[in-house]
């Protein structure tokens, strides 16, 4: 016979205990324990869970959500400002034995274009742009590239797009200005 783990009462309200540097934070967590449904307690009570907001050791026997935390040895992590819901969750997760981390997006590592920028071009819509600079008509185009006509109007709508042209003459003139293609 295996031994099964206890099952946790969702609708049970926990014991959390509340730790913080300053009495301002710990009212806001408090504030926080009681939006999302638990019992505030103090910390020599015995507690199901802490909230704390990193300033504090863990307690060894205690599991912790740390707001803010990057980084330490807590069942739980969330982010500086987390809603109840959040909170909620994350109580009864350390106190079921689990881990709780909140991962932040990566940041984007490429900067915006510039509003001047040349836009990023296809090598297939830069060979479409030097065809309509050579004067090719779209079925000329596709004989000299391999490709359908159809393709070849595709390439020159999203080359209107992205050069911001309403012809192929002026498509052609703001890539040679942006220096996309020579002749």
């Amino acid at each position: 016979m295996s031994a099964v783990a206890p099952a946790v009462d969702l609708l049970r309200r926990l014991r959390v205990a509340v730790e913080a540097a300053d009495p301002t934070t710990a009212k806001r967590l408090a504030a926080l324990v009681a939006a999302a449904g638990h019992e505030v307690v103090a910390v020599a009570d015995a507690a199901d869970a802490v909230l704390s907001d990193g300033s504090a050791e863990p307690l060894p026997d205690t599991p912790s959500v740390v707001l803010g935390a990057s980084e330490g040895d807590f069942a739980g992590m969330l982010p500086s400002e987390p809603g109840p819901a959040q909170v909620d969750a994350a109580l009864r997760a350390v106190a079921a034995g689990l881990s709780v981390r909140v991962f932040a997006p990566p940041k984007s590592r490429f900067a915006p274009l510039p509003d001047d920028a040349s836009p990023v071009l296809t090598p297939r819509e830069i060979e479409v742009l030097t065809a309509l600079g050579d004067g090719l008509s779209n079925k000329a185009a596709a004989r000299r590239l391999g490709i359908s006509p159809h393709t070849v109007k595709f390439h020159i709508e999203q080359l209107f797009r992205k050069l911001g042209a309403g012809c192929r003459a002026e498509a052609v003139a703001k890539g040679l200005r942006r220096q996309i293609v020579e002749f």
